[in-house]
């Protein structure tokens, strides 16, 4: 019973922290939280198939292959905080991730194995190598959908694609 309650906490408890960020930061933000926990969804089930780790408790039927409370409760929301907080400055941002990685993976790890879920074929040093890979790859991604957005149009004209449809227009507008 406590492992439900616990579970349906880290789904629940961290949603209701976004309403002390700005609308603004919520939705800047929100596309790589949405984006990584997609990747994490993809990953426990690649977990799920490998034999990585087992899920040993869960809140919903599905959720003996993702753990829904970590990727679409803490995760998902630690996400925008995580960007909203370091973002500016990529070591920062890096550090800041490792640190709560490796408190993961070497700390909380302990607390959950057995409750949770039951590593198989993966060590802690592999989910710590995991999640940093990860933070490196949604950073990636916020820079892109940055770029994207800031110049709207005007940035979208720049990139190549943009430019083989601006000589596509062009050509229509000849005719």
């Amino acid at each position: 019973m406590f492992n439900k309650i616990m579970l349906w906490a880290f789904l629940i408890a961290p949603w209701p922290t976004l309403f002390f960020l700005s609308k603004e930061t919520v939705k800047r933000y929100m596309p790589v939280a949405i984006f990584v926990s997609l990747l994490v969804t993809i990953l426990f089930e690649a977990a799920h198939a490998l034999k990585w780790w087992v899920m040993i408790d869960r809140i919903v039927p599905w959720g003996y292959i993702t753990n829904v409370s970590f990727v679409y409760g803490v995760f998902l929301v630690g996400t925008i905080w995580i960007f909203h907080l370091t973002y500016r400055n990529f070591w920062l941002y890096m550090a800041t991730n490792v640190v709560i990685d490796g408190v993961f993976a070497f700390v909380l790890h302990h607390f959950f194995e057995g409750r949770i879920y039951k590593l198989v074929n993966f060590n802690e040093f592999q989910v710590f190598l995991l999640m940093v890979g990860l933070a490196l790859t949604i950073f990636l991604y916020q820079k892109w959908q940055e770029g994207i957005f800031k110049g709207g149009v005007q940035s979208a004209n720049n990139d190549a694609f943009g430019m083989v449809l601006k000589k596509i227009f062009r050509r229509q507008k000849a005719k």
